[in-house]
């Protein structure tokens, strides 16, 4: 069953990444590097400020900053654990599929998809309130996500792991985060009926 379920991810990688060509390939590189979403991570930055005020950004900042050390952390050890080659390094498909980027690691499961997620999850749940369509955020992880199986990088079965790992830890993150806030530093009231009224 898993021999089948890891021929039928590998069927799909070759097939996704097939369709991509050598026009666009400057393209997506430039999405699968993480600083280049620093305008959008600005953006955000700017909005949760607008929303939440000084104090609770610094205290969401925490969160966001312990999520992602433990998500990193922990792909880390199932990369490490698992061993799975990524597809530019497996001499059964390496020969024939679309290398454009080369990385050493192990693949599953995917890092981008972990972390983008689990932050998008975590903001996404903290300010839905505030904008009826805040769950466009979501675009972020399945674009910067889809960018390492369209370079080589990943398989579509390490890109999902990771969404779901990342939106179960994003989640748990985001049931603590409340909490704590309601216990140690509490949205001041004016911000609550923002919120209440948005």
């Amino acid at each position: 069953m898993l021999e089948k379920l890891l021929t039928l991810d590998t069927d799909l990688f070759v097939f996704l990444n097939g369709l991509g060509s050598s026009t666009y390939d400057a393209l997506w590189l430039l999405i699968t590097r993480q600083s280049n979403w620093i305008p959008l991570f600005l953006l955000l930055l700017y909005v949760i400020f607008k929303k939440l005020g000084g104090k609770q950004t610094l205290y969401l900042l925490f969160f966001v900053a312990v999520l992602v050390t433990f998500t990193d952390q922990m792909t880390n050890l199932f990369k490490n654990g698992f061993e799975r080659l990524r597809p530019c390094n497996n001499p059964e498909i390496n020969s024939f599929i679309r290398v454009v980027q080369v990385r050493n690691s192990f693949s599953f499961f995917s890092g981008h998809a972990s972390n983008s997620m689990a932050v998008a999850t975590l903001i996404y749940f903290t300010l839905r309130s505030y904008f009826k369509y805040f769950s466009l955020l979501f675009l972020w992880p399945f674009i910067f996500a889809y960018s390492r199986i369209y370079l080589g990088l990943h398989y579509p079965i390490d890109i999902l792991t990771g969404y779901l790992f990342g939106f179960v830890f994003g989640f748990l993150m985001f049931k603590i985060y409340k909490i704590a806030q309601q216990r140690y530093f509490p949205l001041p009231s004016k911000y609550l009926q923002h919120a209440t009224n948005s």
